[in-house]
């Protein structure tokens, strides 16, 4: 027989639960403290003067600088506005580009028998253990010899399909569709190409979502590509124009403009993330209450 509990137990229960509760609380407020504060400073540097930047104790609040460091960007560095547009072309098209094809390739990989399937996927798999600068300069030569330098194509068309968003796409692909749906859709005189627009891509949104995230702030942030295959200032996106203010600053001093460019170019970012992240976990939710 269970034994029953007291009020002096259930009370001493109740009461470690709310102690837990509040440390849990606090603790992972000190650790956002501590991970937000970069980027406190990064918006209080942005708003300062060389001379208050480094002075002693540091400024920990924001200054009157902004509009003049505004200023020294418009003037100095026209062309950090236009690599925010390139930026955001390059992210688009790469994340457009790779949902789309990553997910006919994990659904053939996923769905599929076909010879050399097995042998196919695990040179797949072989790949994801290379590290991507190994590539360099074969991708450059070839993209050399298609005359795509100075354009966005070697940013674009390289990683539309790629071996993680394959494996991320076959494995969610896997679960998430029964056979019986598609063997009905086929019966009913779909055709293969119209199974995966209105079939397939609505029934793995949760990994379209995950897979759209990663892609657009990977391309956004990519660099070493970008320098080698944009060398005109013109085409130039985020990351190198951030190096070239940052080449800059022995000349200028231009540590405020430099962090207030930083701060642009990261507020996309964490309004696309603000926009998707409760989409993405509503989705993942959805998906793994389904399967």
């Amino acid at each position: 027989m269970s034994q029953k509990l007291t009020p002096q137990v259930i009370l001493l229960k109740k009461t470690g639960s709310i102690i837990f509760t509040v440390v849990l609380y606090i603790i992972l407020c000190i650790f956002t403290v501590i991970f937000l504060f970069p980027f406190f400073f990064m918006l209080v540097v942005a708003s300062r003067s060389y001379d208050t930047i480094f002075s002693l104790p540091p400024p920990l609040w924001f200054g009157d600088n902004a509009s003049l460091n505004f200023t020294t960007i418009i003037g100095r560095y026209a062309f950090f506005f236009r690599s925010i547009f390139n930026s955001l072309f390059v992210a688009v098209m790469a994340t457009g580009t790779q949902i789309f094809f990553n997910a006919i390739g994990g659904f053939a990989f996923a769905k599929y028998n076909f010879k050399g399937k097995e042998p196919l996927f695990a040179f797949l798999l072989i790949t994801l253990m290379m590290p991507a600068f190994v590539n360099i300069i074969p991708i450059y030569k070839l993209m050399s010899w298609f005359g795509w330098i100075n354009t966005f194509l070697p940013l674009i068309i390289p990683g539309m399909a790629n071996s993680f968003g394959i494996f991320l796409m076959r494995q969610y692909v896997q679960d998430a569709i029964p056979l019986d749906i598609l063997d009905a859709a086929r019966i009913d005189g779909v055709g293969e190409f119209q199974i995966v627009l209105r079939i397939v891509f609505p029934l793995i949104r949760p990994a379209i979502a995950v897979l759209g995230t990663i892609t657009f702030i990977g391309s956004w942030n990519t660099f070493l590509y970008a320098l080698l295959m944009l060398p005109g200032r013109e085409m130039w996106t985020i990351p190198v124009a951030l190096s070239s203010m940052n080449a800059d600053i022995g000349n200028t001093g231009g540590y405020g403009p430099l962090m207030l460019a930083n701060a642009l170019s990261v507020f996309p970012l964490l309004v696309i993330f603000v926009i998707f992240s409760k989409q993405i976990i509503k989705n993942l939710i959805a998906g793994s209450i389904k399967g």
